[in-house]
């Protein structure tokens, strides 16, 4: 008797130290460091780009790759059948892309990954920064998106919210965000997003901007115009030129002239556990929001890691070892992108088990979820893509074209 209550004691007790934990665990998801002016003055608290741009460690901070030598794995011929190949793909398309010399020639390669596999950025120039990842290595990085160049907002613990131009910065750290912030920018807006095709569920970014129930929905209704806080909406429903929202304490609104509501929305993003979703407005259904059960990925959780797997190609070889996937992904957290029926995914390879091209624009990815995708118009899971380079235990490099490789199957 006496071990049967002991038992349960420490079974509630259990219960409720989870439950604390849990509690105070909400605010590990967003974005926290120290920025470092030209000046050397620091500031460390809560970080976010921009006015509304990202505060999660699962956003995304992307640009252009400035350089790839991963092209000097490849003979003279198999990249002469490269540029010949994008010459001829460009060509019919009216557009080109490709720079080349007499005797070299490369592909501009977009950088993308999550925030939390960033352990520094050194500023070099207004369109120019070095990261340096959670493994040590470095990548440099050029203009290419709105990540650089812009405004960074500090939360500071001790002096407040401050605004940073980007030619003030000299370097940005990361590090673990406190379970418990005393002062931060707001909860993140979570529910259930339903679309031609489906549902999915998991973190919100609306109009491609809001992120925090902080910030507010506009639109006109017949009695005037409204700022609606997102921790005060419970549902928004599109409806002809406008949407149909509902409070949560049960007002029925119909809002319109705004591109929070109408279709100049720019589309609604999700992020989730896989990875981020992006339902264009002409996609969109409905969403009822719910309370998120925390702040999403911790720094912590973030490990670089070199790409691996085996390639099988359809002459029936089979190669293993590290690998670099479209000429230039080499770390795990290297993102493919592709639609399904205007539904654009950004899905990180850690979270991919198996990838094999179908045909010249559409490939089927296996997650490692057990969900599968059959994705298309996009440069990874298309005929554009320029390959991969297996290396064996020796270090020795092995070239498959694209349209060689019959299934990838990553570690």
């Amino acid at each position: 008797m006496i071990k049967s209550i002991i038992s349960k004691s420490a079974i509630f007790l259990g219960l409720i130290t989870a439950s604390f934990l849990s509690a105070n665990a909400q605010d590990e998801g967003f974005i926290y460091g120290k920025l470092t002016t030209i000046d050397g003055n620091s500031y460390t608290g809560q970080m976010r780009w921009g006015d509304r741009g990202e505060g999660y460690w699962t956003d995304h901070f992307n640009g252009n790759k400035e350089e790839n030598d991963n092209y000097r794995h490849l003979t003279r011929e198999e990249r002469n059948d490269l540029r010949d190949e994008q010459r001829r793909r460009n060509s019919s398309w009216g557009n080109f892309s490709i720079s080349w010399g007499n005797n070299s020639w490369e592909t501009t390669h977009e950088f993308r990954t999550e925030f939390g596999n960033i352990s520094r950025i050194d500023i070099n120039r207004r369109s120019e920064v070095e990261l340096t990842l959670r493994n040590g290595d470095r990548v440099f990085v050029k203009d290419g998106s709105d990540d650089m160049g812009g405004t960074i907002t500090i939360l500071d613990q001790e002096l407040g919210s401050m605004k940073f131009n980007w030619s003030r910065i000299e370097t940005i750290e990361f590090m673990d965000t406190p379970s418990k912030l005393a002062n931060k920018i707001g909860d993140p807006i979570y529910g259930t997003v339903e679309y031609y095709g489906g549902s999915i569920t998991g973190f919100v970014q609306w109009d491609h901007d809001e992120r925090y129930t902080t910030n507010v929905l506009d639109g006109d209704t017949r009695d005037g115009d409204m700022k609606i806080e997102f921790s005060n909406i419970k549902s928004i429903e599109r409806d002809r030129s406008g949407s149909n929202v509902v409070t949560k304490s049960g007002r029925e609104l119909y809002l319109r002239g705004s591109n929070d509501v109408d279709n100049s929305n720019g589309g609604i993003i999700v992020s989730t556990d896989f990875g981020r979703v992006d339902i264009p407005w002409k996609e969109f259904k409905r969403v009822e929001f719910t309370n998120a059960p925390n702040s999403g990925k911790a720094y912590s959780d973030f490990e670089v890691k070199k790409i691996s797997g085996t390639v099988e190609t359809t002459n029936g070889e089979t190669l293993s070892g590290e690998i670099i996937f479209d000429l230039d992904e080499e770390y795990n957290f290297e993102i493919i992108q592709g639609e399904d029926d205007d539904i654009e995914y950004f899905i990180p390879i850690e979270n991919i088990k198996s990838f094999s091209p179908r045909n010249y624009d559409n490939a089927r990815i296996m997650l490692k979820s057990g969900k599968e995708l059959t994705l298309g118009s996009g440069r990874d899971v298309s005929d554009e893509n320029e390959g991969v380079l297996v290396f064996n235990s020796s270090g020795k490099p092995t070239y498959v074209k694209y349209q060689n490789i019959k299934q990838i199957n990553f570690n």
